[in-house]
């Protein structure tokens, strides 16, 4: 009560309640009054349901509304909301205080003592209360909630008793020449149906300025942290809030509606002698007062219609209402006014937005925030100075509706995200009627003042984008992110019962990295053509014995830790990398990506594509480690999968840098090697997740690439992955001024008919490519020179004379793993020689492209591990870009067709 329901209702029984609504019931009539006070206060039970489910819904800690949006829905929407919401109750400060210097205003004029002029006078009693105010609040929570104990007393009990009793007072000429006649069933009539008046005068006006007197609803919320039990508080203290003040509001509406005219002229001698005249006019007549002239001339001072203060004349002591009137103001601007800077200091210490971490400061042992409370008043001064209620008023409704919008759309939310975790115990409350209460908040914004709402909109609009682009590192568990896996659940199950087409193939990449900050340009080649097109797993295969991966003693089991996953994770975020991140343990690189391939992805969002970097070292390689790598590539095909190789020519591997081990599949560091065979062979899980986190090293593929050309040498038809792959590159802005050119093999005879039909199928295929090139001269013998120079890389994996004397070739490859013996040397001599040939070709075309793409050979079973490797190493030798291997699955991913 003290701390919920007493709050709420001394800040509802404000301004409005005391200095405008006889106005706006003589505006409205009783029947719209009461119809204005029923549907605010409706939309103000709907808020208040779901402000009470939200908080319920586990422990509120200080700085209220925030604290309950931007842990419900999250910092997109919590950020906008504290920062407007603090705005607002800073402007709800000035608002009671501005209604406060009125009265004095007034009061000082009855007197004589007017300083400067009626609204100056209102600038300088404002500025000195909420100075005042200030001080009060400085003093501390415990002390502004006695102060409201004594505030809520004196105005429940002494000045609303004083107001019904003087009802009940048979009133003198004095007050009767004001219009106030006691109850009489002619001026409850008269009173029932609207009189607008002016250009104000319409139902909407009045429904906007009423608003503001339902803000107080929020007032127990606002100071949740300060509460001893807010779960239990806020539901309870709100909706009994709510109940009374609605009470009071209608009470007061309909007594003074029948005890007052709405024309009166405050002159006794308006008083009618004898029969009523056929010239008067109006409910005084028949009273017996005559307020015709008045009120054909619009001149009238009294009456419901012109005098702002009838309620204080109506009571039985008109200073003991003038003093609830300055009780009423001076609480419910108290209670803005604390409230607001303790929002602010919560909204400034999550760091959502740059340059309010200044006054997250707090001082005390209650942590008061006596930077915000500064900036609250210095804002508030600057509003006070307007001294114009109305105006006031007008904008704060846009700013608290919009609040009951997102209050009531965060609670419909969370309910339909059917998150586990949201379970409030307050179960009197429906994901409908919050939804109801979100729409007609947003109606009711446009309603009263459209401008206001467009403005209103904007900020939130502007302080979502912010907060949207920045992407702050948080995680409440809010109802968004409920929705959005509900969402990403949802439709992965509708895809998979989508059948394939080839109008929606696209790359969907397994690239084994390792730790991806370990390879940061294999990621960020895929990265670059699959970025918000198609799915990117970064598979770890992390090395392990054989008897420790299936080891069944939890200690001796050996995985990426999960802090190291996260930082990887980090990383790639960081690095602006769509992917995802699966480390697999496996005691050979082959065993872990047959897993991968068979495991990776779910549903439709399954990898087509493996992505490999190659293998630098396999010169130096054991011949198992070269073998398992081929293996790889063959088990690749055998899933029907596609394949690219990438290869820089300064390496990928930036370990050097950092001191990592290397996964042992790609380009062992034998200076590492473990000479134990039973201890593992993995990567140094401490130094990833210390050192590699923070540190983003630059590729080529993050530079613009300019006017530079992308070389495709399409020797076999893969089914189109050879030439989408370029496609997609040249839609990314760095890439977009790229040519793309394509060389194909051609008979010189034919070259120009062939060039033409390449070129016409590249524009059936919609595949805007700058040039196509027959390449003629690709079956010439390569020159001596290449050819030795290849003859010699693989010398060393030739077999002598010796070695080969009557050995099959099945117990040669088992005596001398990766050997290439003479027979079988011969046997791929053609193919051997046409590789150096194509590599003599691209060095001749290719020294100033930016990347080169050649179609990958298919490893054969009888080819030698070291032959394979070295066509591999033959055909991108030599070039001063980046190179990729690719192939794809003989599947079509291209069409000319629309169906």
């Amino acid at each position: 009560m003290t701390g919920v329901m007493f709050r709420c209702m001394l800040n509802m029984w404000g301004v409005i309640l005391l200095l405008r609504l006889s106005w706006i019931t003589s505006q409205a009539g009783i029947v719209l009054t009461w119809l204005i006070i029923l549907m605010s206060m409706m939309v103000t039970s709907v808020t208040a349901l779901s402000i009470s489910a939200i908080a319920t819904n586990g422990r509120v800690t200080s700085g209220g509304l925030y604290v309950i949006i931007s842990r419900s829905l999250g910092p997109e929407i919590g950020g906008p909301v504290g920062m407007v919401f603090s705005f607002a109750n800073t402007l709800a400060c000035a608002l009671s205080t501005v209604g406060f210097a009125e009265v004095v205003s007034g009061l000082m004029q009855e007197f004589g003592a007017v300083m400067v002029d009626s609204v100056n006078d209102v600038r300088i009693v404002g500025v000195i209360t909420v100075t005042g105010l200030l001080l009060m609040s400085l003093a501390g929570m415990k002390w502004t909630s006695k102060t409201h104990i004594l505030f809520f007393i004196f105005v429940y009990v002494v000045s609303f008793s004083n107001y019904f009793v003087g009802t009940l007072i048979p009133p003198g000429p004095e007050k009767q020449a004001k219009g106030i006649f006691g109850y009489h069933g002619d001026i409850l009539i008269s009173n029932l149906k609207p009189a607008w008046r002016g250009a104000d005068g319409s139902f909407i006006h009045m429904f906007a300025l009423f608003f503001p007197s339902t803000i107080g609803v929020l007032s127990g919320v606002n100071i949740c942290g300060d509460l001893k039990d807010p779960a239990s508080a806020i539901p309870k203290g709100t909706i009994l809030g709510i109940f009374w003040a609605t009470i009071s509001y209608l009470a007061i509406s309909a007594t003074i509606a029948s005890c007052v005219v709405r024309d009166a002229s405050g002159n006794i001698g308006h008083v009618l002698d004898g029969n009523i005249s056929e010239s008067c006019v109006g409910p005084g007549c028949n009273l017996g007062w005559n307020f015709t002239d008045c009120m054909e001339s619009q001149s009238c001072d009294y009456g419901l219609a012109n005098d702002l203060k009838v309620p204080g004349h109506v009571a039985g002591f008109y200073y003991l209402n003038t003093a609830g009137v300055f009780v009423a103001t001076l609480s419910s601007a108290l209670g803005f006014l604390v409230s607001a800077p303790k929002i602010f200091q919560c909204l400034c210490r999550d760091n959502l937005y740059p340059y309010i971490g200044f006054f997250a400061k707090g001082y005390g042992k209650n942590d008061e925030p006596l930077r915000a409370y500064i900036l609250c008043y210095v804002i508030s001064v600057a509003f006070i100075l307007i001294a114009e209620l109305n105006s006031l008023a007008v904008l704060i409704t846009n700013f608290f509706l919009c609040c009951y919008c997102l209050i009531n759309f965060s609670c419909f939310h969370a309910s339909i995200t059917n998150s586990p975790g949201w379970r409030p115990s307050f179960q009197y409350y429906s994901k409908w009627t919050a939804l109801f209460g979100a729409v007609i908040s947003v109606v009711l914004m446009f309603l009263f003042t459209w401008w206001a709402a467009l403005i209103t909109c904007c900020i939130i609009f502007f302080l979502f984008g912010y907060v949207s682009y920045n992407k702050p590192e948080v995680n409440w568990g809010s109802s968004v992110q409920a929705g959005i896996y509900n969402t990403a659940l949802s439709y992965s199950v509708s895809l998979s019962g989508v059948e394939d087409h080839v109008k929606n193939f696209r790359p969907q990449c397994l690239v084994l990295t390792g730790p991806p900050n370990q390879r940061p340009a294999l990621v960020d080649f895929v990265g670059t053509f699959t970025k918000n097109i198609s799915l990117m797993i970064c598979g770890d295969i992390i090395m392990v014995s054989r008897h420790i991966l299936f080891s069944c003693k939890k200690n001796e089991r050996q995985t990426r830790p999960q802090n190291a996953t996260e930082r990887l994770v980090k990383w790639m975020n960081r690095r602006k990398v769509r992917s995802f991140y699966t480390p697999f343990s496996a005691d050979c690189l082959r065993a872990g990506a047959r897993h991968l391939l068979q495991a990776s992805g779910l549903g439709k969002l399954k990898p087509n594509t493996l992505v490999l970097g190659f293998k630098t070292n396999w010169r130096e390689s054991s011949p198992e480690r070269t073998e398992d790598y081929i293996n790889t590539i063959n088990d690749t095909f055998d899933s029907n999968y596609c394949l690219c190789i990438l290869r820089m020519m300064n390496g990928l591997d930036i370990f050097d840098q950092f001191d990592f081990e290397v996964n042992q599949g790609f380009e062992p560091d034998e200076s590492v090697e473990s000479k134990d065979q039973q201890a593992p062979v993995r990567e140094s899980v401490d130094d990833i997740s210390t050192k590699g986190d923070g540190d983003q090293v630059k590729t080529v593929f993050q530079d613009d690439q300019g006017k530079k050309t992308i070389d495709v040498y399409w020797v076999a038809d893969d089914g189109g992955l050879t030439l989408l792959v370029p496609y997609l590159l040249t839609r990314r802005k760095r890439w977009r001024l790229c040519k793309v050119r394509v060389f194909i093999v051609g008979d010189e005879h034919d070259m120009e008919a062939g060039r033409n039909e390449m070129i016409s199928l590249l524009r059936r295929f919609r595949l805007d490519f700058n040039d196509v090139i027959v390449m003629t001269d690709s079956e010439k013998p390569p020159h001596a020179k290449s050819l030795s120079r290849f003859e010699d890389s693989v010398a060393p994996f030739r077999l002598h004379d010796e070695q080969q004397q009557d050995v099959s070739v099945q117990e040669l490859r088992q005596r001398a793993p990766g050997k290439i013996s003479d027979k079988e040397y011969e046997a791929f001599k053609l193919k051997s020689e046409r590789k150096v040939r194509l590599n003599e070709i691209i060095r001749r075309n290719s020294q100033q492209a930016t990347l080169v793409l050649v179609s990958l050979p298919v490893p054969q079973s009888d080819c030698p591990s070291a032959l394979y490797m070295s066509w591999l190493d033959t055909l991108t030798c030599g070039l001063h870009c980046p190179a990729v291997l690719i192939r794809g699955n003989q599947q079509n991913v291209l069409t000319f067709n629309c169906q």
